[in-house]
C-alpha cells in the first residue's frame, strides 16, 4: 500500500493567513479614557488619507478639550483599531444647524494595519446603537467628507450615510459632501432645512 503524502507546510516567511471580515458583535465604540489615550494617539492611516484626517494625537486634544464633543474609541476585543469625535455643537457640521437634533461625526478613522476587514462599517453601526442608546433624542448624525476623498464617501454610503448634494466649502483641504445618517428611520420626513431663528 503506498505511503500517504501530507501537503508541504508553508514557507515560514509566508504572511499570516487574513482574519476573517469583522461582524458588528467584534466591534464596540466607547469613550476615550486615561487608559485607552495611548492607543488612540499610535493609531495612524496611509500617508494618502492624511490630509483628510490630520494628527490623532491633536484630534484627540482637542475632542477632550471641547465639552460639546465626545472623543470615542473603536475597539474590537480589547485592541484599539480606530477613533472618531462626536460634535454635538449645534453649526459643528457644515456650518450650520439642522431642523433636527444633530450630531457631527468628526476625525472618523480607522487604523492603517485594520482597513479593509470590515471595521469601518461596524464602528458606524457601533456608534449608531451608542447614540441611540446615549442621546435618543438625536436623529441625525453629520459628516463632512472631502470630494477628493472617493474611497471615504463610498464607504459612508456603504455605511447608510446619504448625499445631501451640499458642498460645504469652509474645509481647509477643499469643498466637501455633506452626508447624513437618519439614527431613527421610522421618522422619516423631507431632508433636513437649516434650523431657523425663533
Amino acid at each position: 500500500m503506498p505511503a500517504m503524502s501530507l501537503p508541504a507546510a508553508p514557507p515560514s516567511d509566508a504572511p499570516p493567513p487574513a482574519p476573517p471580515p469583522a461582524t458588528r458583535a467584534d466591534v464596540r465604540v466607547v469613550a476615550v479614557d486615561a487608559a485607552l489615550a495611548p492607543a488612540v494617539r499610535a493609531l495612524q492611516v496611509a500617508p494618502e488619507q492624511w490630509p483628510f484626517v490630520g494628527d490623532t494625537g491633536a484630534n484627540l486634544d482637542q475632542a477632550r478639550a471641547d465639552p460639546a464633543s465626545e472623543a470615542m474609541a473603536v475597539l474590537a476585543g480589547e485592541r484599539v483599531v480606530g477613533f472618531y469625535r462626536l460634535d454635538f455643537a449645534a453649526a459643528a457640521i457644515a456650518g450650520r444647524a439642522f431642523a433636527e437634533p444633530s450630531v457631527g461625526l468628526r476625525s472618523y478613522l480607522i487604523d492603517r494595519d485594520a482597513q479593509g476587514r470590515g471595521y469601518g462599517r461596524a464602528a458606524i453601526a457601533a456608534c449608531c446603537d451608542d447614540l441611540r442608546r446615549r442621546h435618543p433624542r438625536t436623529r441625525l448624525l453629520a459628516l463632512t467628507v472631502n470630494v477628493r476623498n472617493a474611497a471615504a464617501i463610498a464607504a459612508y454610503r456603504k455605511a447608510g450615510f446619504a448625499d445631501t448634494g451640499e458642498l460645504y466649502l469652509g474645509g481647509s483641504a477643499g469643498p466637501q459632501h455633506l452626508m447624513l445618517l437618519r439614527l431613527h428611520p421610522e421618522t422619516v420626513s423631507s431632508s433636513p432645512e437649516p434650523a431657523h431663528a425663533p
